[in-house]
């Protein structure tokens, strides 16, 4: 496995439409304000967070199951700021739509400014052949109400490529997340 590059994720965006909308690089001001960057780092792609979020309540007391999950368990909030609940969960969705080649697997990690905060960013590898808006959950493990801020820089990917492609892709096996658009729960 090699990690790729800068300049091997800029000419996959544009070749390949492996990240939209992409940005070829650090964007840390907009509208003269310092904001949490994004776009093409040195060995990755800092994502952003879209509008949409589900933010866990025990309002309607669900019990999480990821074999019967109920959808009361959140409830949707769309907005440039989110606030998390101390010792709670939030799900959202990059802005960014990835198409991963058949030799690459992609791995999130959290931002530093998120992570010092107590905000942990959790991602499941995106795997060869992958497609979709990427489904972020963020842990607030604070016992302090935590923000999360849309459109702004939320966690960074590697882009791990392979010396030989797969034998059997996400694409392949017909993953049930290929293809998500929006903020998407657990499926069975």
């Amino acid at each position: 496995m090699t990690i790729r590059s800068d300049r091997w994720i800029r000419k996959m965006a544009d070749e390949k439409g492996m990240i939209e909308p992409f940005e070829p690089g650090q964007i840390k001001f907009v509208d003269g304000r310092r904001i949490v960057s994004y776009g093409t780092s040195s060995y990755g792609y800092d994502v952003r967070c879209s509008r949409e979020f589900k933010i866990f309540t025990n309002v309607n007391s669900a019990i999480v199951d990821p074999k019967a999950f109920d959808a009361a368990s959140f409830v949707d909030f769309v907005g440039d700021v989110c606030t998390i609940p101390p010792n709670s969960f939030a799900l959202a969705r990059t802005v960014e739509y990835f198409r991963i080649p058949r030799t690459v697997l992609t791995i999130c990690l959290g931002k530093s400014t998120y992570a010092r905060c107590g905000i942990i960013v959790n991602v499941t590898p995106l795997e060869p052949e992958w497609e979709g808006h990427v489904t972020l959950e963020f842990s607030n493990t604070t016992t302090l109400p935590a923000r999360i801020y849309a459109g702004e820089g939320v966690a960074q990917m590697i882009f791990l490529e392979a010396d030989e492609a797969c034998e059997t892709s996400y694409k392949d096996r017909e993953g049930k997340y290929q293809g998500q658009t929006g903020v998407t729960l657990p499926r069975l």
